[in-house]
């Protein structure tokens, strides 16, 4: 994961400063959005608005779809690390709150995110707060789907001294089921990192299986921040 962050770090110097999050007329004032993913793919088969982290290999693949009423970005590794990412920029005392919806349909076999030998995970999503000079500066908060380490399981990346993670889901129980997460992103920083967050700088979704030489699913459907836990997910 080390190198997944030196990049997020080289982007941070020129496109965290040029974003400019935007609101939708049909956004709630407690809440913004960073996607649902109903725009599609962009020209190099990204969705529009974020960036790819990592060349992907050639077994591997990034999709959009459709289920039901909503849409989802779709992750496929197959003995590779990639991710794609979103540039914002905001205050994350005013919106703490990270909801997000995602479904693993297919975990690497033997992943375990606590030794570095096994550190592939189907499910991660990362708040990115970057300090100067971002590129070996940036801090990550982390919701992890692993294969072995129990829910609940927290740490500090294997590889990477200012990545800090939490696992939410553990093994295959609900895989191919859609689960929605809400956490109190503020709070977990300031627990994790023993300080006091600066601006967020982006979010990046994850997967990979190298380490593994296996491969991984995941769908990540609608994505926003908010100033309150969302009633509709209580």
């Amino acid at each position: 994961m080390k190198k997944m962050l030196v990049i997020s770090g080289v982007l941070f110097l020129v496109g965290s400063m040029m974003s400019n999050q935007t609101w939708s007329s049909d956004e709630k004032k407690d809440r913004f959005v960073v996607d649902r993913f109903t725009e599609g793919l962009d020209e190099k088969g990204i969705p529009k608005g974020w960036d790819q982290e990592k060349e992907r290999g050639p077994q591997s693949k990034i999709t959009v779809g459709q289920e039901k009423e909503f849409h989802f970005v779709h992750l496929l590794s197959v003995n590779d690390g990639f991710g794609i990412k979103k540039d914002l920029s905001f205050d994350i005392r005013k919106y703490p709150y990270l909801t997000w919806r995602w479904k693993a349909t297919r975990l690497p076999k033997g992943g375990d995110i606590r030794k570095h030998e096994t550190d592939d995970q189907a499910g991660q999503i990362y708040v990115l707060f970057p300090r100067f000079p971002a590129m070996i500066n940036t801090r990550s908060m982390g919701y992890i789907w692993d294969t072995a380490a129990p829910a609940g399981t927290s740490g500090t990346s294997t590889a990477y001294s200012k990545m800090k993670y939490v696992v939410l889901q553990s093994g295959p129980d609900k895989l191919g089921q859609w689960i929605w997460e809400t956490r109190n992103v503020y709070e977990d920083y300031k627990k994790c990192f023993q300080e006091d967050p600066p601006t967020v700088g982006g979010v990046l979704l994850y997967i990979n299986t190298q380490h593994t030489q296996s491969s991984a699913e995941i769908d990540f459907g609608e994505i926003f921040f908010s100033t309150h836990p969302p009633e509709e997910f209580k």
